[in-house]
């Protein structure tokens, strides 16, 4: 797969807890530079970031990260607030509390909440595949496939795990045709990168594949 079609599906992506404006800017500039499908950074950089890039970029951002326990009325303020400063993408963290009690009415009533107030934007549903099991996994897809999320997310990459081929290839089988899947969480070489692009992934959340191509 050439460079430039592994890029366009790329979220370029920085979400540490460290992370500086320097350091957000310099992931703008080579979003821009290698023209990535986003930059994926935290909350409180969306409207700066925004007004840097203009529209030539799109801002996602991330809601209820990294643990995704926090309430649904605080999910949908942040939500709120992202959006109007100028989020394109929001990657929502699911409650996988709810999902261990096996609510998942509770689940997809939360992630419909989210898209009800993200309609025109592109919504990404991380369900942290390294703490649920397979039938979880199943299920989840379900639920996200009758929510009218645009896409399925593996990782944050905070939990202790990250995207896995055999999570993209089971994703790709059991959610909805319209329903898109996203790798992200541990991603670090450009052989993985193709490999869970052939799996099915339409996009790829990392920090790393930018310097891995250039290298």
């Amino acid at each position: 797969m050439e460079k430039r079609e592994i890029l366009k599906r790329l979220d370029h992506t920085l979400l540490k807890q460290t992370a500086t404006w320097e350091q957000i800017r310099k992931l703008c500039d080579e979003g821009l530079k290698y023209q990535t499908a986003s930059v994926c950074i935290p909350p409180c950089f969306v409207r700066r970031a925004k007004e840097y890039v203009g529209d030539h970029l799109a801002i996602c951002t991330v809601i209820g990260f990294p643990n995704g326990n926090t309430t649904t009325q605080a999910k949908e303020a942040e939500a709120k607030e992202v959006l109007e400063a100028g989020a394109d993408e929001i990657d929502m963290v699911i409650n996988v509390g709810m999902v261990k009690e096996g609510d998942y009415g509770a689940v997809q009533q939360e992630i419909e909440t989210l898209r009800k107030i993200s309609q025109g934007k592109v919504l990404k549903v991380i369900i942290e595949t390294c703490l649920l099991t397979e039938e979880e996994k199943m299920k989840l897809c379900q639920v996200v496939t009758e929510s009218g999320a645009d896409y399925i997310k593996t990782s944050t990459g905070f939990a202790g795990g990250g995207a896995t081929f055999e999570d993209v290839a089971l994703l790709r089988r059991c959610v909805g045709a319209n329903i898109k899947v996203k790798a992200a969480g541990g991603i670090s070489s450009v052989d993985d990168a193709q490999e869970f692009l052939r799996l099915g992934a339409d996009r790829l959340g990392t920090s790393r594949l930018i310097h891995l191509l250039e290298e």
